[in-house]
């Protein structure tokens, strides 16, 4: 029998942050389980993630939730046909609780292991909810370490057409929003806040880079919101959080609609996704939404569970790795850097 003719079911596990998630997926897009423990209530009191915090939490839960994720499937170990697991990008310390544990997993039951780069699985979390979704398409990907937007040629087959130059829109979230006191984790706050003021109220900078018009720029927009918020201060002017949260935001979701459109009229592929943390906010879905049906193009967005780090998406990579014979040596290792190529 064939690979193709067969069920492939791959149990999956994502550490790269402060999400312990395990998965059991079958055929890259049947979601038999999709468990996320989240670290989030513990790294609120330090105001984002901290990196040791995350990996002794990720020791600490790691079995738990791979048992859990076996249980709501209904099935063991020796039903699984490979192991595969995020090695990069992310915290070092805490993809190597992952590597490990994975690594245990397949040598003892002897099973294929599949490193899966975690920027790779944010795209591929598109498949899981929409069947008919098949490359090419373009992607952007938004979350709280990246800002890619990618040209998907085939499984496995990337161009990057423009990535961050500096911080990416999630990082700007979670750091905008700790300075006008919302707290951690930014995204939701921001854009809980938002809903209340005046996304006009203040004109914060959009960011235009010579050398290459699919590149982002977010450090100069948020240096534009720390000068104005201590400004106000120096001034004794009374800050309307509500309104900085809304005008920041504003200006995140026009840079990130106004690329994609511009890869939407350059490509003509007539298939846009994005993914990501920042995936989750409606006003970029919006935005984003509105582009492609200006154009005709089939826009898929994954459901918010899917948007922030867990395991469904890295078995979604996986199947089609699985399907290619790309497996890894024992010697996976955490790679905190690792590129989408």
């Amino acid at each position: 029998m064939s690979v193709r003719q067969k069920e492939v079911t791959i149990l999956a596990i994502e550490s790269s942050c402060d999400e312990t998630a395990a998965a059991v997926v079958v055929n890259g897009r049947d979601v038999r389980s999709n468990i996320i423990s989240s670290q989030i209530d513990i790294h609120t009191l330090y105001g984002g993630v901290v990196p040791e915090i995350a990996s002794r939490k990720h020791i600490e839960r790691m079995n738990q939730v791979i048992m859990q994720a076996l249980n709501a499937a209904g099935m063991s170990l020796d039903q699984m046909d490979a192991v595969a697991v995020t090695y990069g990008p992310g915290l070092v310390g805490a993809l190597l609780t992952g590597v490990a544990e994975a690594k245990a997993i397949a040598y003892a039951k002897k099973l294929p292991l599949i490193g899966v780069n975690h920027i790779e699985g944010h795209i591929s979390a598109n498949y899981i909810e929409n069947p008919s979704l098949e490359p090419p398409f373009l992607c952007l990907v938004v979350s709280g370490g990246h800002t890619h937007l990618v040209n998907v040629k085939d499984y496995g087959e990337y161009e990057i057409l423009g990535r961050t130059r500096d911080d990416a829109a999630g990082e700007s979230f979670d750091k905008i929003a700790r300075a006008i006191g919302l707290g951690y984790p930014g995204g939701p706050k921001i854009e809980k806040a938002a809903l209340k003021g005046n996304a006009d109220a203040i004109c914060f900078p959009r960011a235009k880079l010579s050398g290459n018009e699919y590149d982002f720029s977010f450090s100069g927009l948020k240096s534009a919101v720390l000068n104005y918020l201590n400004g106000c201060q120096m001034k004794n002017i009374p800050v309307v959080k509500e309104d900085v949260a809304a005008s920041f935001q504003k200006a995140v979701v026009d840079v990130l609609a106004r690329h994609a459109a511009r890869a939407l009229d350059e490509y003509a592929i007539p298939k846009f996704a994005i993914a990501g943390g920042v995936a989750s906010n409606a006003a970029f879905r919006e935005a984003v939404e509105e582009a492609c049906r200006e154009r005709g193009v089939l826009f898929y967005r994954p459901s918010p569970v899917f948007c922030t780090d867990n395991a469904a998406m890295i078995g979604a990579v996986a199947y089609y790795e699985y399907l290619a014979g790309r497996f890894a040596g024992w010697d996976l290792n955490a790679v905190p850097n690792l590129a989408l190529t």
